[in-house]
């Protein structure tokens, strides 16, 4: 059997990663030989997946900041195309990536009819409200959606899209991670010294924007909190330099975190985490770990998208979107400020109501994500699914 799996950015390789392992697994229980082809990035190459192009380094969101990108990912399009229709593979697997999985679902549909495509964690349409384009598009070009968030399910039955629920794979995944004490001694780290792990960046855009004032913020915390210690785990490596030099640019007591396998150790050592809005979040709130959320685009960008194309969100992050209510602090565009940030952050660190309040309800909100199977159910759906269209 041949999947072809297309996903891009730091976050889709990671869950792409995760479901090319399950695949495998239950491909040998099933007695299936399996062959995955893909574009992602070196996670999903480490897990078995044959790469024809790695999309970890050409992600954006935003108008302005997806301009340095369109050719990069018109060239690996074109490449993935031509490979498609060379090879035809028994299944299309598409994991988030809006524009370039919805090229990729409509060249299948125009020159493989006969392909059947699944996606496995639908792009959020359900939570954007200035337009259904992109859930149309979507449900002109999927079989099935896999979701693993339950309003994300919902949302997409209500266009008649075949849905499934199979819960979000990060449960298993987190499960498995050391939790406060055995994370600091993994990692040679004082049991008592307090320590806040930043999380700037994933994507190019978002070292520019919110790198200097989550720094910013960091030096004011340090005046204030004189023994605290940072850890950055460095999500690409070619970003070291410029979170070393802006490391020390600051003065701030810190530590680089330069193996992403070690991510999950520096956020359940942590007291608190500062982070981009992103997946990341959600394996934060899965080690109960509190943080503030901060998110930042380009300013015409932000005027457009709400000045011209009216748009809304109820949340950024993915742990507030999970219950569709305020969990854990989100601060957007102009509130991703330095004070802002020091003043949530202080709060989380020093008010024992409010760090019992983000526990329960990080309880409820792991209660609503699955047991824990969800990269197993996708997989088996997937290898077992109809070789025919609908």
């Amino acid at each position: 059997m041949h999947i072809f799996i297309s996903t891009g950015e730091v976050s889709g390789d990671l869950q792409g990663s995760l479901l090319v392992e399950a695949l495998f697994r239950q491909a040998e229980a099933l007695n299936i030989d399996l062959k995955i082809t893909a574009l992602g990035g070196d996670r999903m190459a480490a897990a078995g997946a044959t790469l024809l192009g790695n999309t970890t380094k050409i992600g954006s969101i935003g108008l302005i900041e997806s301009l340095p990108y369109i050719i990069p990912t018109l060239r690996i399009q074109r490449q993935a195309k031509r490979y498609l229709k060379e090879n035809p593979p028994d299944l299309v697997v598409l994991i988030d990536y809006i524009g370039p999985n919805i090229g990729i679902g409509n060249f299948v549909r125009r020159q493989l009819p006969q392909v059947p495509i699944i996606y496995y964690i639908a792009p959020q349409a359900w939570v954007w409200s200035f337009n259904d384009n992109n859930t149309k598009a979507i449900a002109r070009i999927t079989d099935r959606i896999l979701a693993i968030f339950p309003e994300e399910a919902r949302y997409f039955a209500e266009y008649g899209i075949d849905v499934k629920f199979v819960g979000h794979p990060l449960v298993a995944k987190m499960a498995t991670c050391p939790r406060r004490a055995t994370a600091r001694e993994k990692l040679g780290l004082n049991q008592d010294r307090p320590l806040i792990t930043l999380l700037p960046a994933s994507r190019r855009q978002e070292l520019k924007y919110l790198l200097p004032v989550m720094v910013e913020a960091a030096k004011i915390l340090q005046r204030q909190v004189p023994e605290v210690k940072f850890l950055i785990p460095v999500a690409l490596p070619h970003y070291r330099n410029i979170l070393e030099t802006a490391v020390n640019e600051a003065g701030l007591n810190a530590i680089l975190i330069d193996n992403p396998a070690q991510t999950p150790l520096a956020i359940a050592a942590a007291d608190l985490a500062i982070t981009k809005s992103g997946t990341v979040n959600l394996e934060i709130a899965l080690l109960d770990v509190p943080q503030v959320v901060l998110y930042k685009v380009h300013p015409v960008t932000a005027w457009i998208a709400k000045h011209l194309l009216k748009f809304s969100i109820p949340f950024m992050c993915p742990v507030n979107l999970t219950l569709m209510r305020r969990i854990v602090p989100e601060l957007l565009q102009t509130e991703a400020t330095a004070p802002r940030i020091v003043q949530e952050s202080l709060a989380l660190l020093q008010d024992g109501d409010r760090q019992a309040q983000l526990q329960q309800d990080y309880q409820e909100m792991r209660a609503v994500m699955g047991d824990g199977k969800a990269c197993d159910v996708a997989a088996v759906d997937i290898l077992t699914f109809p070789s025919h269209r609908r």
